[in-house]
């Protein structure tokens, strides 16, 4: 898959995580799901104790990964990529379908990639509107 326009793709990824100041660039997971018709980018940051998730820009980051995909050298899609910042570097890992597709959208098997990555540790997501029973958000 590696060509000038995937790692044009990559660092712009990287760029767009970079824009979110709120919490340092270091510890970053992006986790995607891309197919004919969807993009579907969760953006997680590692806290030490606990696991914040951002909300993703779809307009610029769901484009780029669209593109990420379409790139690729292969007749093979892949369906999954984990994009991990750490010291100051990236590394993209990419998941291919094998035999029978699973299904979208997983969020037991997005929450499996978190912890790959950054541990067992809580995640806090950002509260529902008017939902009292969803945890307190703390950027």
């Amino acid at each position: 898959m590696p060509n000038d326009e995937t790692a044009r793709l990559l660092n712009q990824i990287g760029q767009i995580l970079a824009e979110d100041n709120a919490f340092p660039l270091d510890g970053t997971l992006l986790y995607a799901e891309v197919d004919w018709g969807y993009v579907a980018p969760s953006i997680f940051k590692d806290r030490g104790d606990h696991i914040v998730y951002r909300d993703p820009d779809l307009d610029r980051l769901g484009g780029v990964l669209l593109d990420l995909w379409k790139a690729q050298d292969s007749e093979k899609h892949w369906t999954e990529i984990e994009y991990v910042i750490r010291g100051g570097r990236f590394h993209a890992s990419f998941t291919y379908p094998e035999g029978a597709e699973e299904e979208p959208f997983d969020l037991d098997r997005r929450e499996k990639v978190v912890a790959k990555h950054f541990g067992d540790k809580p995640i806090v997501y950002p509260p529902m509107p008017d939902d009292p029973d969803v945890m307190e958000y703390k950027p």
